[in-house]
């Protein structure tokens, strides 16, 4: 995804040689024509891959507008603890006010994948939807050794991305909604860095959703 014309100035987030995006009002209405974000189906399908369970300690890197990490918070329901971050403050902004709207206690804060600002070995689920794509392969590095390390032992990481369609209409749609650069994207590349993160049973498939592939791994009991 690429940066609005005419997008005014905004507040800027901490330094990162990721794509940040700054166009929240926008965000949820473009990821709606895709089906890939705000459409309660598609983020409950993530959560169900990720096998968010009662209880569960979830953080959402890269969580955009909030949608996927509220979600989150049904299923980890009253005794679990959800946490969304991503680099953007507009972003940010938008999923306080969607968790304050929906009564869900969830905390949202600016942070980085690779800085993720919690200790570690807290988390037994951490996923991330459409943000990976946005980094390039050495900050995608960085950001799964950081999530290997905030995991808990048998904890496991699952990725939800964007894959260029092959079917020749839908690639047609895909590139005129997002550009010809998102559609050079390599989801498939992912897994072997996972692998060398540390982590195991590293899995991938298609979803549900035409334009989703996810990748996944879990970071060793013992």
């Amino acid at each position: 995804m690429h940066r609005m014309h005419n997008e005014p100035k905004t507040a800027k987030g901490p330094e990162t040689s990721g794509l940040t995006l700054h166009w929240a009002s926008q965000y949820d209405i473009f990821s709606g024509l895709m089906g890939l974000g705000v459409n309660r189906p598609n983020s409950r399908m993530v959560i169900d891959l990720a096998k968010v369970k009662p209880g569960d300690k979830v953080l959402d890197v890269g969580c955009g507008t909030g949608s996927l990490t509220l979600t989150a918070k049904v299923s980890a329901g009253a005794s679990g603890a959800v946490y969304g971050i991503d680099a953007s403050p507009e972003m940010i902004d938008v999923a306080r006010k969607k968790a304050k709207q929906s009564g869900l206690d969830v905390v949202f804060d600016v942070g980085l994948i690779e800085k993720i600002p919690f200790p570690n070995a807290i988390f037994d689920v951490v996923v991330s939807r459409l943000a990976i794509h946005h980094l390039p392969d050495e900050l995608k590095r960085q950001g799964f050794t950081e999530i290997f390390r905030v995991l808990k032992p048998g904890g496991h990481f699952l990725v939800a991305d964007f894959n260029p369609p092959s079917n020749p209409v839908l690639k047609h749609v895909a590139s005129v909604l997002i550009g010809h650069r998102m559609m050079q994207t390599d989801v498939w590349s992912i897994s072997p860095m996972l692998s060398a993160a540390g982590f195991v049973r590293v899995t991938s498939g298609p979803t549900r959703s035409a334009f989703l592939v996810f990748v996944s791994g879990k970071k060793p009991a013992h």
